[in-house]
């Protein structure tokens, strides 16, 4: 069903952790898909993450994959980062995925082989909420998590169980409809994309995953929780005035 993939890669400052990115490239098997590129988008890093992916990323070409990194002169988000990267995507599917690999690229593999992917869904929201997902992580995550998606059921009437799994797949032609729409540049942007996607009859699906927490990771309970509840503030008056 997949026969070409773009994969965006949002990153900022994550020189410490890249070792997982490029590791997990080397390794993966391409399958059946034909056409396959990797688009990096630095989000205005201020360490040597971009030194480090050029310097590694000329060792993998033998492997006939297509890299490109961009680099934006300004940190705006994660969100941001996400949606440049959508906007270069050429190929039929479009994958975004964190650089730590919490979820790694054989997940998609793991879809494939199980027939999960039907016409059906045009977009898949990787989760770690399923019975069948296998997650290694720390529980003021899960906390967060319960929290989060309890506050979207009751303001938003989403019920996705995870909308903040970095592991997200996309038809092109829905992900280059809804990313122009999106007008928040950080860590709600998933929201929404949930949004976008239900007041255009897009059906998006949930699937398992396995999940693994890495070391150093940059996520701040309480700060990030306070920036994703001003996020959805501004998100749900938008989306009245809209």
């Amino acid at each position: 069903m997949i026969n070409s993939l773009s994969v965006v890669f949002p990153l900022y400052n994550e020189s410490k952790r890249l070792h997982y990115t490029l590791k997990d490239i080397k390794s993966f098997n391409r399958g059946k898909i034909k056409k396959l590129e990797f688009i990096f988008i630095d989000d205005g890093s201020t360490d040597n993450s971009v030194e480090t992916l050029k310097k590694n990323l000329k060792k993998l070409k033998k492997k006939n994959f297509l890299f490109r990194i961009i680099s934006l002169k300004k940190n705006m988000g994660k969100g941001n980062a996400i949606k440049e990267g959508v906007k270069l995507s050429k190929y039929n599917w479009i994958l975004t995925i964190d650089t730590d690999m919490s979820v790694s690229l054989t997940q998609i593999n793991e879809w494939i082989k199980k027939n999960h992917l039907t016409k059906k869904h045009s977009i898949y929201f990787g989760s770690r909420n399923l019975k069948n997902s296998i997650v290694k992580y720390q529980i003021h995550r899960k906390v967060f998590g319960i929290i989060f998606s309890t506050i979207l059921k009751i303001f938003f009437q989403i019920y996705i169980k995870d909308t903040q799994c970095g592991f997200k797949l996309y038809k092109k032609n829905k992900a280059k409809f809804i990313f122009p729409k999106i007008k928040d540049p950080g860590f709600v942007h998933d929201v929404e994309i949930l949004l976008i996607s239900k007041r255009y009859n897009i059906s998006v699906k949930e699937l398992p995953v396995k999940w693994t927490h890495r070391k150093n990771s940059k996520l701040n309970l309480f700060y990030d929780s306070f920036i994703m509840l001003v996020g959805l503030i501004r998100i749900k008056i938008n989306f009245l005035i809209s």
